[in-house]
């Protein structure tokens, strides 16, 4: 339990420090573009790339290489195995990249045509579209090498140059926000401000690229771009990662098929969608991404060397700090939406009506909050184990569920039954997931762990009713001054966090050695370049 703890919570506060400047990016976006016709065409822009990013680099490639590279780090080669895989991964890996991006930054026009048709219908919108996204992708193939240095030093327990890098992609966006808001003037276009946003995308990842480079070096990982070589362990690689796309990407692939149907609706929508994905995402990244980024190697490891049980009690601890984190989460967001909206996205170009659409849509999305983080937890017991074609098909059918969905409840319910079918569709998947390693005898739900989570469920249920009461009598100063917005959304927050721990504390939902292993401090300081 420590090291798990110990990992998660320093990727988890290193996460959190990113998705606060995240959220100052967002913040300043909405104010300076709201939805409107540039706004649209970002966010098409942005998407795509790092729909890509998410779905190969750090999802399928990820799963399918930490596993690989932490077998041949820790078997009878050593370091120089795991450095002569990885540096022929990587003299592959980049031409793969380089000609994937210049492909698609050639099909761009036919891309965007089959994600957004109806921006055709818009003057300026599709053409708009196109050259961002084409500004925009050169940064897939800079992250999708940043994630692999980062795949690297997770297999070396190194997980906090991984988890900071992100921060450089936020604060290079807010100067590009900046920029492009100076540049464009009181009465400029927004364009301007899209244009910036794409280069300073860019630019980041030529940012977060450099600074892993440097964190890899000094942890004394040292590769070589060479001449692309085969290998019987590359090609065994990539025979992992086509599977590895479907199972380790639902939701990525799900994003792709939200874009699709949000963008057929009103002008705005996607923009919409994407900023209220932002609040769903806070507590995904910071718990979801931890718990799985550290899960893995560990559970490998366990697998590797044949301690069936350590696995199991790997797998329950991850899930009770994941439900400890996310049922909580998901309940104050739900209640808290347009709260939590007006103060951080209402304001400058952004509306009011604008505003009570997207709260409608975080309450929406949150709803599936849990099972986006539990799916972390369970597909590291299938990659671990190198299997990556059973999460394909669980995978394959809950998409098809989603597809299914969307066709009936966009037209009935528009964007915000476009986020419900996401919520849905990623429940099914979790419990398949669930179902699945049970009967091959992976991971069982004990009932010590089952009876942590119903404490939890009620511990949650009395910080709900709390802020269902508190809520509505902050009403008037969720779009008051900065500090009204400020001090408002504390007293939400501090006071949501005091009534569910204590409840927690006298329903018996928190372990007791969970909780030492919270207070107890680190040896020593964690590094950054670490």
């Amino acid at each position: 339990m420590s090291n798990l703890v110990r990992s998660v919570g320093t990727i988890g506060a290193l996460t959190a420090v990113s998705r606060v400047f995240g959220f100052v990016r967002d913040m300043l976006l909405s104010r300076v573009l709201g939805a409107g016709l540039a706004a649209d065409a970002w966010q098409l822009a942005f998407t795509l790339p790092n729909t890509f990013r998410r779905l190969f680099a750090e999802g399928a490639f990820s799963v399918a290489f930490v596993p690989m590279y932490s077998r041949a780090l820790h078997g009878d080669g050593g370091e120089e195995a795991a450095d002569r895989f990885a540096g022929d991964v990587l003299s592959v890996f980049v031409w793969v990249l380089l000609g994937f991006s210049a492909l698609c930054m050639i099909a761009m026009p036919g891309i965007v045509w089959l994600l957004a048709r109806e921006y055709g219908e818009v003057p300026g919108k599709f053409d708009l579209s196109v050259a961002l996204s084409r500004m925009t992708f050169p940064y897939l193939a800079l992250v999708s090498l940043v994630a692999m240095l980062s795949g690297v030093l997770n297999a070396r327990s190194r997980f906090a140059p991984g988890a900071f890098a992100p921060v450089f992609l936020n604060l290079v966006m807010i100067g590009g926000i900046v920029t492009g808001w100076y540049l464009r003037g009181s009465e400029g276009d927004d364009r301007v401000v899209a244009w910036a946003l794409a280069i300073s995308l860019a630019l980041s990842g030529v940012v977060q690229l450099a600074y892993m480079s440097w964190a890899a070096r000094r942890t004394g990982v040292r590769l070589k771009v060479t001449r692309p070589r085969f290998t019987p362990e590359v090609r065994r690689l990539g025979m992992l990662i086509l599977p590895a796309t479907f199972g380790a990407g639902i939701y990525q692939i799900s994003q792709l098929v939200d874009t699709f149907f949000a963008t057929s609706l009103p002008q705005g929508s996607l923009t919409l969608l994407k900023l209220a994905d932002r609040l769903n995402q806070m507590p995904l990244g910071i718990f979801g991404i931890a718990l799985g980024t550290a899960i893995l190697p560990m559970l490998a490891r366990h697998i590797q060397q044949g301690h069936a049980g350590e696995a199991q009690r790997l797998q329950a601890n991850a899930v009770e700090v994941g439900t400890l984190l996310t049922l909580p989460a998901a309940a104050a967001l739900a209640i808290c939406a347009p709260a939590f909206v007006t103060a951080f996205f209402v304001g400058g170009k952004m509306t009011l009506a604008d505003g009570a659409v997207m709260a409608d849509i975080v309450v929406a999305l949150v709803c599936g909050l849990p099972a986006y983080v539990l799916v972390k937890v369970f597909q590291p017991a299938f990659f671990s184990r190198e299997d990556t074609r059973t999460p394909v098909m669980i995978a394959a059918g809950a998409l098809a569920v989603n597809v299914a969905l969307n066709f009936y409840v966009v037209p009935h319910y528009g964007i915000v039954g476009l986020a419900s079918a996401t919520a849905i569709t990623a429940t099914l998947n979790v419990l398949t997931l669930y179902t699945v390693l049970q009967i091959r005898g992976w991971f069982h739900l004990t009932a010590r762990l089952a009876s942590r989570i119903a404490r939890q469920l009620a511990a949650t249920a009395v910080m709900a009713a709390f802020l269902w009461w508190l809520t509505p009598r902050l009403t008037d100063r969720y779009d008051g001054t900065a500090f009204e917005r400020i001090w408002s959304l504390g007293a939400l927050v501090a006071g949501g966090m005091l009534v569910f721990f204590a409840a927690a504390f006298v329903l018996g939902a928190l372990d007791r050695d969970l909780l030492a292993q919270l207070r107890r401090r680190p040896a020593r300081p964690v590094d950054l370049a670490e």
